[in-house]
Formats: structure tokens, C-alpha cells, sequence
């Protein structure tokens, strides 16, 4: 018997039995603490999971079958040209405008794939980060000079950290270059174009879908808002004949699909449903397919498996620790507002920490901000805020963890509050 072994699971199950036995079940703030945490994870499940994270999913899964390793390496790899590296993953990842969690399948299939360490994390951060709609509403709710401040600092953001992430970290992206320099030259099955425009269409696809409501209903964000539906429809049916002219998929399976989809739009009301059955549609697709598009499953598969449980996970914890916007977790939101207000080192230190740590979804981010800058914050804080908290969440920082290792993750999470930290003091002085 390894006797040290036995003692650490008697330690977990002792550890166990005294957190159970000493639940403060009844307790009002942690009774409404484990209430958050459900209603977040409810919250997520409905507007996020199959909109967001399952076509993510099949964008990762698709970069590991459709995309050559030695294209990544080449474009985004550790001894790629820096200024196109760099300029592609800060400029592919402030296309996309998607939270901190539908980034991670994207960003895990470009580093696995051969992506530099600084590149990937250029393109990490930028994602949430930088986000056109959300700068010009940050412009209209919490002023233009903040919003300019918002989008210069993330753009420098994405380009500096992932500079320095790669400059910590140069030895393994050596070990990294070595290691690509004796790949073989792939044999390409597609032309290139034809690859571009595959990807073209489901990042389309995952964009407008996704395209969240602006804050008045006029002008050309509301028009787009407006016709998000109809855009997506069209980007499908391309999608759909793409597949069978160029990856082979069985035509007749897809029309049945499609015509399940058709009819389930007149019985849902919320378009959700259909698109649930279009993501089941295309499993059902690839799975009875042909190899390379099993394959393309079996990459998806594999992405969600990993990453799905560490998201569940996170949400529900800042659920608890921090609630929903507008909502407490067990820390009290006035202690938070108390070390948020002014514009002090420590207020905006708290601030970007507790963006690090709390789940913002895409807009979020702002009445939050507008609500704590009528209690008194600082718009330096506020600044810290808007830099730390769309780019990271808890959620995140263990999906990330899980692809790039627990020193990479501590060092980003380090230079993200740091530099959020820093940034926002200086521009409360301003």
C-alpha cells in the first residue's frame, strides 16, 4: 500500500465531509449565492452554448482537418514574419466580436495546430477585447473619450502581451521552430481559395448569428441587427452546396436537413431551435460521411470534450463568488463598490482583477460600468475594467490552462491585470 497515496484521499475525503457537514444551508447570502450560480449557468446554456460555443466548435475542429500545419507556421507560427503574424491574429480576432468563451475552441486550434505562443495570444485577447460594436456603444453610453482610450488600448494590448508571452517563453517557441523546420510539405486536397471562403462562410455564419441588438433601433448596427437572420440563412445554403461540391457530403442528407430546419421555423418562434437542428444536422452529416469529414467531427469532438466541462465549471464558480450583472454572489457588491471608487492604484488594481475574474458577455460590460460610474467609480477603473474583463473571465482562464499549461495561463492572466492596472491609473490622471 503507498501509504502517501492513502493519506491524500483521506485528507480529500475528510476535507470533503467537513465542507459538507459545515454548509451554511439557509444562510440568505449563501442560499442566493448558489441561486446566481444556477441562473448564470441557465443563462449561458440559453444564449450562448448553441449559438456561440457549437459552432465554434466545428470552426476548431475544421483548422485541425482543413488547415496544414505548415500554413499556420507559416502565417502565424513562432518564426512567421512578425508584423504579419501579429497583424493577422490581433486584426482575425477582432473580426470575430465574440466573448471570452466562444473564442477558446478558435484560439485552441490555431496554437495546436503550430500558432506561435505570441500570435495566439494576440489573437486571445483581441476576440472579446476588440470589438467594433462594442467600442462605438462604449462611445455613446460611457462617453467618446473613453471609448477611444477602450480601443487604442486593446488593439496595443493584444500586440504587447502576446510580444512579451512569447519573449518569456522563447525557449519552447525555439523548441517549437526545430520541430516545424522538419515537416514535410503537405499535399493540399483544395485549392486555397477554396479553404478561405469554407471558413469565410462559417465565421459568417457565427458572426451574424451571434450579432447582439444595439442600444437604438436605427441606423446601419440596428439595419444588420435587423436582417442577422436572413444573412446567416444565406451564408448556410452556401455552406450547404459548398459541402457537397467540394467535400463530397451526401446531397440528399443536407436537402433533408434543410427541409427539417424549414419547418422548424414555423413551429419555433425563437430561431435558437432551428439552429440547434442545423448544428445536429451538419453531426449527422459529417459523421455518416466520407473520411476527411468524419475526421473533421472527430476534431470537433474532441475540442468540445475538453473545453465544454471547464466552462460549465467556471460559470457556475463566478456565478457564486460574483452573480450575475445586476445580481450579488457571496462577496457583496458594495464591497466591491467601495474599492472601485476614485481613481487610486489599488481601485483600479481591484477593478481589473475583478474584470479578470467575473463573466462579461459581449455588451455586458457596459451598463455594469455605467451603473458603478453613477456609484461613485473612477473612469480609470472604469477604463481597467473594460480592458480586463471582456478579454478574460474564471471560465477562460481554465480552458486556457487546459491548451497552453498553468504557467503560460498565470503569466497571461499577470500581464492582462497588470497592464489593465497601469493603463487605467494613467488615464484617471488624465
Amino acid at each position: 500500500m503507498d501509504l502517501k497515496k492513502e493519506i491524500k484521499i483521506f485528507i480529500y475525503l475528510a476535507g470533503a465531509f467537513i465542507l459538507f457537514y459545515n454548509l451554511p444551508i439557509g444562510n440568505q447570502r449563501f442560499d442566493g449565492a448558489i441561486f446566481e450560480a444556477l441562473e448564470l449557468m441557465k443563462w449561458y446554456a440559453q444564449e450562448h452554448v448553441i449559438l456561440c460555443l457549437l459552432p465554434a466548435f466545428y470552426i476548431a475542429g475544421a483548422i485541425g482537418v482543413f488547415v496544414s500545419q505548415n500554413s499556420v507556421m507559416k502565417y502565424l507560427g513562432p518564426n512567421s514574419n512578425k508584423t504579419l503574424a501579429y497583424g493577422v491574429g490581433s486584426v482575425s480576432g477582432s473580426i470575430l466580436a465574440v466573448c471570452s468563451c466562444t473564442v477558446l475552441p478558435l484560439f485552441s486550434g490555431i496554437y495546436l495546430m503550430g500558432a506561435g505562443l505570441g500570435p495566439a495570444i494576440a489573437f486571445l485577447y483581441s476576440g472579446p477585447a476588440i470589438n467594433v460594436l462594442a467600442i462605438i456603444l462604449s462611445g455613446k453610453v460611457l462617453g467618446v473619450e473613453i471609448a477611444f482610450a477602450r480601443a487604442i488600448g486593446a488593439i496595443v494590448f493584444a500586440i504587447v502581451i502576446g510580444l512579451i508571452m512569447a519573449y518569456i517563453f522563447r525557449k519552447e517557441e525555439i523548441a517549437k521552430m526545430e520541430a516545424a523546420a522538419g515537416l514535410p510539405d503537405p499535399e493540399e486536397k483544395r485549392p486555397l481559395w477554396k479553404t478561405i471562403i469554407f471558413f469565410a462562410l462559417l465565421i459568417g455564419i457565427l458572426i451574424f448569428s451571434n450579432w447582439a441588438k444595439p442600444d437604438v433601433n436605427e441606423g446601419f448596427w440596428f439595419f444588420i441587427f435587423s436582417i442577422k437572420w436572413y444573412i446567416t440563412v444565406v451564408f448556410s445554403i452556401i455552406f450547404s452546396v459548398i459541402l457537397i461540391f467540394w467535400y463530397k457530403a451526401n446531397w440528399i442528407k443536407i436537402l433533408i436537413v434543410a427541409i427539417i430546419i424549414a419547418i422548424s421555423t414555423f413551429f419555433f418562434q425563437n430561431p435558437s431551435f432551428p439552429f440547434a437542428i442545423g448544428v445536429l444536422g451538419l453531426t449527422y452529416v459529417t459523421t455518416t460521411g466520407n473520411e476527411e469529414l468524419k475526421h473533421w467531427f472527430e476534431s470537433t469532438w474532441t475540442f468540445a470534450k475538453q473545453i465544454t466541462p471547464l466552462l460549465f465549471a467556471g460559470v457556475l464558480f463566478a456565478g457564486f463568488m460574483l452573480g450575475r450583472p445586476g445580481h450579488e454572489g457571496i462577496i457583496p457588491s458594495e464591497w466591491i463598490n467601495g474599492l472601485v471608487g476614485g481613481n487610486s492604484l489599488i481601485a483600479n488594481f481591484i477593478s481589473s482583477v475583478v474584470g479578470a475574474f467575473m463573466y462579461f458577455a459581449t455588451l455586458t460590460e457596459i451598463p455594469i460600468i455605467q451603473g458603478l460610474m453613477g456609484s461613485g467609480m473612477g473612469k480609470g477603473p472604469a477604463l481597467a475594467l473594460l480592458l480586463a474583463g471582456p478579454a478574460l473571465s474564471l471560465p477562460s482562464m481554465l480552458v486556457i490552462r487546459s491548451v497552453i499549461g498553468t504557467k503560460k495561463t498565470i503569466v497571461y492572466v499577470l500581464l492582462v491585470i497588470l497592464f489593465s492596472t497601469v493603463v487605467g491609473f494613467i488615464y484617471g490622471l488624465t
